[in-house]
């Protein structure tokens, strides 16, 4: 069992703990029994991030600090552009980070062996809410959606009796149980006790499970849309909320008052109306005043998720027609970045190609 004292796993995520001169004693870091790893359990990690707190008051403890983590596949993509996609989608995610103070971590190495695919966020999430108790919120991003609305701050407010956050439709839920009524690639989970036991108990319908194969049948008797018979991520937190009880269903806000997961299909076709709209072209502080523009930057896509599109290795799902992915991503991908460019003074005015750009009048 790897622990807090490997020195790689000290380096793979620097611990937030100030040089030893400063500390005053220990925490939970110095403890034998605790690692980064899902191998064992941690508990009373409510009270240890609080102690830590107590002793690292440059780290106040704020609802509003936010962990963004994605990531990739460790090897090279068999698509031509998988590499530039990916490389483009990161590049949007640490623009977002940037302009509005988060932190960002992308992991493409497995941190268990058998938790891989869709699964290797379970224990990445983990280890980092362990590598960042400053971090109140986690939040995973996949590798394929896209911050389009630069400027939109999650409504954190909104869930403070709440420790995860996921985009969805209850009714879908609950009364349909569809394995499609809610989307695990984009969401956001709390840095708590709760969280903790819940990655367990999720993590535990994954294949490292000596129960997976019975977990596949188990979610698809529950489910009846559910084609495929591998137990997966979306379809076992769908089955947590129809059947893991109130104490996981009363802690997880099931979100669609916003784009959290935007499905690209009905958003792409509309970025040069809604740049219109909100000014995406114009610079930065000409749009400062709010207004109705600023009314119509908050009705944008906070995420847009090209769910199928499978820009890695290029197999997008059979129903997306000819390029529809590759057009797609372009335009989402330079939609977002005016929103970057304008502040420099330049602008993409052809949001289907990235390499032509033009200068804003300084006025």
């Amino acid at each position: 069992m790897l622990t807090f004292a490997d020195p790689w796993l000290r380096l793979l995520y620097p611990r937030s703990d100030p040089p030893p001169a400063e500390s005053k004693g220990p925490t939970f870091y110095d403890d034998p029994d605790t690692s980064y790893t899902t191998d064992n359990p941690i508990t009373d990690w409510d009270e240890k991030r609080g102690a830590w707190f107590k002793q690292h008051p440059q780290f106040s403890q704020s609802e509003n600090r936010i962990f963004v983590i994605t990531g990739s596949q460790s090897s090279p993509c068999s698509n031509p552009s998988g590499d530039h996609f990916l490389l483009r989608f990161f590049k949007n995610k640490v623009d977002y980070c940037r302009i509005n103070g988060y932190g960002i971590f992308y992991n493409n190495a497995f941190l268990h062996p058998k938790m891989r695919s869709y699964w290797a966020k379970i224990p990445v999430i983990r280890a980092a809410m362990v590598a960042h108790p400053e971090a109140e919120w986690l939040f995973w991003v996949d590798s394929d959606a896209i911050f389009t609305n630069m400027d939109f701050k999650v409504p954190l407010e909104r869930y403070k009796d709440h420790n995860m956050v996921v985009h969805g439709w209850e009714d879908m839920i609950y009364k349909k149980k569809s394995w499609v009524s809610l989307n695990a690639g984009v969401f956001l989970i709390r840095n708590c006790q709760w969280s903790m036991e819940f990655l367990d108990t999720w993590g535990e319908m994954g294949p490292k499970s000596p129960r997976f194969v019975r977990w596949g049948e188990t979610l698809r008797e529950t489910l009846k849309d559910k084609a495929f018979p591998n137990s997966d991520d979306q379809s076992a937190l769908v089955y947590l909320l129809v059947k893991g009880g109130r104490r996981w269903r009363e802690k997880i806000y099931v979100e669609n008052g916003y784009s959290l997961h935007g499905y690209w299909i009905g958003i792409v076709g509309r970025f040069e109306e809604m740049g219109r709209k909100g000014e995406v072209g114009r610079r930065h502080a000409e749009v400062e005043g709010g207004g109705e523009a600023a009314d119509e930057k908050e009705r944008w896509p906070f995420v847009t998720h090209f769910t199928g599109c499978q820009p890695c290795s290029g197999e997008h799902n059979e129903a997306y027609e000819g390029d529809s992915c590759t057009v797609g991503m372009e335009r989402a991908l330079n939609f977002a970045d005016n929103q970057v460019l304008r502040n420099y003074g330049f602008v993409h005015p052809d949001l289907g190609n990235v390499s032509i750009v033009t200068p804003l009048p300084f006025y």
